[in-house]
């Protein structure tokens, strides 16, 4: 079992930056991929990014390409959002969350789909707003 705690949202003015945390505590974390998701007021949660076991990385939605990055240190069980000129409409709660790979897939998978991951955290707001 894991639990995942994202810190690190704030009000940011456009075009600024943040890092968001996600601590994740519990079993081992090298075998699972992370996600960052993000859900803006009256919309569906959405799948920005994910890295693997391996620490490949897929980013799912362009408007975020160039603009956010992934990374994990599996040593400290952390993973990391790091988000740069930020736009009005990134504001949105951010959630990171960890899946478990199917078997013979374990270095390489991840995924855009929130049905597939099974540990969340709780969120943390990002406002960016002037």
């Amino acid at each position: 079992q894991l639990q995942l705690v994202e810190s690190g949202g704030d009000l940011v003015q456009p075009g600024g930056s943040l890092r968001l945390t996600c601590t994740v505590t519990g079993y081992t974390l090298y075998f699972y991929a992370i996600g960052w998701f993000r859900q803006a007021p009256g919309k569906e949660r959405e799948g920005l990014i994910c890295i693997n076991s391996s620490g490949g990385v897929t980013t799912y939605v362009d408007s975020v390409k160039d603009r956010f990055t992934i990374s994990r240190d599996n040593d400290k069980k952390l993973a990391f959002l790091q988000m740069t000129s930020l736009k009005t409409e990134d504001t949105a709660v951010y959630y990171c969350a960890a899946l478990v790979p199917p078997m013979g897939q374990i270095e390489n998978y991840c995924s855009a789909s929130h049905a597939e991951y099974e540990y969340w955290g709780r969120g943390t707001q990002v406002t960016v707003s002037s």
